[in-house]
């Protein structure tokens, strides 16, 4: 048996929040079996893991929580799930062990597997186990070699379906999938193709770019968020400001990459475009992470060329559009440039003073190696599906998060949208008003299986699970 029976880290690893941004906490010590379960039933657990189809238990951690025990695996995934002959790859999750009469809680990321236990939303609302699944192709989870042209939502979706089908008979209660940003979306996939695998889905601030051409959503987004005009109109003005300063500008980006050792030679080839890039992005960034009690930070025109750089570089990040931040994301903008689409604002009011043409695209981000054509069919599929078809939905969107310009609007078959007033790319159920939040937790646990919401435990090392921070799409913190 591979798994290391009830070995303690000598340190726990960081918890990661539900929609998987690092959020380093001081953990207690292992909190031992739940009270009543014998050293038997433990050990038939890791038994039962080890006898999942194409399952390894990398190891058992320490658990932050009594109650709880936490479980590194892969499953072992065909690189092309239509050829069942073909090469194969090991696929990174994690499992949050509570009970295994209780629901179960799928995560899907969409992006990496965190690297710590954690507790998403609807885990916390129905006290359930979960499962959180690293994507294809998001290193190490990754096939070598490496064909991404079996880098799609189907074969991603089928990753998700054969975890589910090698669990479900130890975990056996209802299943609901969920995820936040890209994992919201994969949610939504994996229901498209295989909508028997779960009674219900939980996505949060999802985006749908139904028609990757028509993208005047985003637009309007950004001509009407917030109460007044005043802070949209600083956060332009600020754009402006910085490309009018290009470069003195760019002579600070010289020094911040030399200073951290940050290199622009496959992807966009020079630190000055780089720089245009990342202030195209200070204004999606700023409402994805910010809010309108913000604004009162954004520099002026008077402010220095190191107040503009600091304040952009706080918002957007210098860094990530160098080679070391954002290849990492490589699956991501892949996806996005073949299948997924991506937004693509207009940006009239900084036409003069832009160096590169069609810039604000997902090929723009990718190695020319990885630059591919993109097929709008797999996603207007999705929508029609979603729209017409799918039944026990639940979207939470942030009525301030650009993400949200393009939502899903799924069928009146038991299913719905909530929107938080005010919120960000961190929206949730939490956040929504009191009728409507009592309505969507009451939806979930109904899919669940339960007839009332769990005795809530709220000790503070319960509480560590829970921390959250919104996934992004497009860059880390």
């Amino acid at each position: 048996m591979s798994i290391r029976r009830r070995t303690l880290a000598a340190a726990i690893l960081p918890v990661v929040a539900a929609s998987m941004i690092g959020l380093t906490v001081t953990l207690p010590a292992q909190a031992g079996p739940e009270p009543g379960a014998s050293v038997q039933a433990q050990d038939d657990l890791v038994d039962r893991l080890e006898a999942a189809p194409g399952v390894t238990v990398v190891s058992e951690e320490a658990v932050p929580a009594p109650g709880y025990r936490f479980f590194f695996l892969t499953m072992r995934q065909l690189v092309d799930h239509t050829n069942p002959q073909g090469p194969t790859f090991e696929q990174r999750f994690q499992l949050l062990h509570r009970d295994t009469p209780r629901p179960m809680i799928l995560h899907t990321t969409g992006y990496n597997m965190p690297e710590g236990a954690f507790r998403s939303e609807p885990t916390t609302l129905v006290d359930g186990n979960q499962i959180s699944v690293e994507q294809r192709f998001f290193s190490p989870s990754r096939p070598n070699p490496a064909d991404w042209r079996k880098l799609n939502i189907w074969q991603a979706a089928t990753d998700h379906h054969k975890i589910v089908k090698a669990l479900k008979p130890i975990y056996s209660a209802k299943w609901i999938s969920t995820g936040a940003s890209k994992g919201g979306m994969t949610s939504v996939y994996h229901r498209r193709f295989y909508p028997r695998d779960v009674d219900g889905v939980v996505a949060y601030v999802a985006p749908n770019d139904a028609d990757n051409k028509q993208d005047k959503a985003y637009d309007d987004f950004f001509a009407s968020v917030g109460s007044t005009p005043a802070c949209r109109t600083a956060l332009k003005n600020l754009q402006k400001e910085a490309l009018s300063r290009r470069t003195e500008m760019v002579n600070l980006y010289d020094q911040y990459a030399a200073a951290n050792d940050l290199h622009f030679d496959q992807v966009f080839g020079s630190t000055d475009k780089a720089f245009e890039m990342t202030v195209l992005d200070t204004e999606w960034a700023f409402w994805q992470y910010s809010s309108e009690a913000d604004c009162g930070a954004v520099p002026t025109g008077a402010a220095t060329d190191q107040e503009i750089f600091d304040f952009i570089d706080s918002v957007a990040g210098f860094s990530f559009y160098a080679d070391e931040g954002i290849l990492f994301y490589s699956p991501y903008y892949f996806q996005a440039a073949t299948q997924l689409g991506w937004p693509q604002p207009k940006f009239r009011y900084l036409k003069d003073l832009l160096h590169y043409p069609n810039l604000y695209v997902a090929n723009s981000s990718l190695p020319e190696e990885l630059r591919s054509k993109h097929d709008p069919w797999p996603i207007a599929d999705v929508d029609r599906w979603v729209r017409k078809d799918a039944s026990q939905m639940l979207f939470v969107y942030g009525s301030a998060d650009p993400w949200g310009a393009e939502p899903f609007h799924p069928s009146n078959k038991d299913s719905y949208t909530y929107t938080a007033p005010g919120a960000n790319h961190g929206a949730n159920i939490a956040k929504l008003g009191a009728t409507e939040k009592a309505a969507a937790t009451a939806t979930l646990l109904r899919w669940a299986g339960l007839s009332a919401a769990p005795t809530a435990q709220r000790s503070a090392a319960v509480e560590t699970l829970d921390k959250r921070d919104p996934r992004n799409i497009r860059r880390p913190l």
